[in-house]
């Protein structure tokens, strides 16, 4: 069931990345796919979670044309997906949901706006340069933690089968 779940989230994280692309000065571009990608953290965990987003994140890329960035994204994203399975199972017995959520959204995004950061730090050759991606990658973390939260609350949590796959990875 993981592995079926994982390969609907891949195609989600791909569809929801492509569907919306706001160009970035850096060439680049903000996208929805890491409110999912979040989301499959939460309810797949670090491995099947990881294995979507990374898998989504890069399929998004490759066929948009970056390919320089399908090996980083990744990377990026599975660790993003990891992150926030990791840090809201350390949070949520202390903290309520909500805001073990919010945390962890927040941390997988961080993941990715340092991630690229140091990716492009190599890529350009300049840390000067990559920061410019920053804002960018700032603005789509900002999305990412808004809607995957407001998606997960208020719609997920709510869903008898979501509960008890969330629960069974605590």
């Amino acid at each position: 069931m993981l592995l079926v779940l994982a390969g609907l989230f891949a195609a989600i994280i791909t569809v929801s990345t492509m569907m919306i692309r706001i160009p970035t000065p850096t060439k680049g571009y903000i996208n929805l796919g890491d409110c999912f990608v979040n989301i499959a953290g939460w309810l797949l965990g670090p491995l099947y979670g990881g294995a979507a987003a990374g898998i989504g994140s890069s399929l998004s890329d490759l066929f948009a044309g970056y390919t320089v960035y399908v090996i980083p994204t990744f990377i990026i994203k599975a660790l993003m997906a990891a992150t926030a399975f990791a840090v809201f199972k350390a949070l949520s017995k202390k903290l309520p949901t909500l805001v073990g959520r919010i945390i962890s959204a927040i941390a997988a995004e961080l993941v990715m706006v340092a991630g690229y950061a140091v990716y492009e730090s190599f890529l350009y050759g300049s840390a000067a340069t990559a920061l410019t991606g920053v804002a960018g990658n700032i603005v789509q973390g900002i999305g990412g933690v808004l809607f995957g939260v407001l998606l997960y609350e208020g719609i997920i949590a709510r869903i008898p089968a979501a509960k008890s796959l969330a629960s069974a990875k605590k």
